[in-house]
């Protein structure tokens, strides 16, 4: 089987074609080169490559939050309206959970305060305790920031991004700043919350043992999709050995 084609799952993005160029000073950077991918509903995948393949360049316009200088991009059907600031505003708040590596906690609120920042603009949010409770901290929700792990931390960032009940989670190096017990017990929180909310989702890692954790892996190399292997053997966060 291709390793794009994965007929048990519905299509829920389709690149062709995807570049991004900036321009540093006068010289133009090609940071995407022409991606072709697909990507399927509720699938785990895991994006591996070196800093600056583009994996971070994809991740921004899958979730709305950069926009391709060429191609075309496809969600669910139907192209993203990139030029339409108003229709990527109303994407990005229904349709995109964000996890980046680090927390961006508001210091003075509380963990369940961080969550209701996002549940007062979706449109059919999870309540701030139960999302919280997804991810293992039902007895800190009053905690500030400051008063957390930083794995706990994290997870209240997981927390927030899922308690839209987005249809993409993107995770950006979401273990980067913690130690490998952590990374795993966050690992393990983003697996089973993307499980039980049936989420597409995607995790940028430098750590090519998460890997073992996807339904495919998809290596990047100066701007290009280098390769893509399904994983047939998928393990859980538990089991990796970093």
């Amino acid at each position: 089987m291709n390793a794009q084609t994965q007929p048990e799952r519905r299509l829920l993005y389709s690149a062709r074609g995807l570049s991004k160029t900036y321009s540093m000073g006068e010289v133009p950077v090609l940071a995407l080169r022409g991606v072709d991918l697909d990507l399927f509903e509720g699938e785990f995948v895991v994006l591996l490559g070196p800093s600056g393949s583009g994996k971070s360049t994809l991740l921004n316009i899958l979730g709305g939050l950069d926009t391709p200088s060429a191609g075309t991009l496809d969600f669910d059907g139907q192209p993203l309206p990139f030029a339409d600031d108003a229709a990527m505003t109303l994407y990005r708040r229904r349709m995109v959970g964000f996890v980046f590596q680090f927390y961006n906690l508001i210091p003075s609120l509380t963990a369940r305060e961080n969550v209701a920042l996002v549940t007062d603009i979706a449109e059919r949010p999870m309540a701030p305790d139960a999302a919280l409770a997804l991810v293992g901290l039902a007895a800190r929700l009053d905690h500030f920031p400051a008063q957390l792990s930083g794995g706990e931390q994290q997870r209240v960032s997981i927390a927030r991004a899922i308690a839209k009940r987005p249809r993409v989670l993107l995770c950006d190096e979401p273990t980067g700043a913690l130690d490998a017990e952590t990374g795993t017990v966050v690992l393990d929180v983003i697996a089973q919350v993307s499980a039980e909310l049936g989420t597409t989702t995607a995790v940028i890692t430098h750590n090519v043992v998460i890997a073992a954790m996807a339904d495919r892996v998809i290596h990047f190399r100066d701007g290009m999709v280098a390769s893509i292997e399904p994983n047939l053997h998928r393990v859980s966060a538990r089991e990796l050995r970093w």
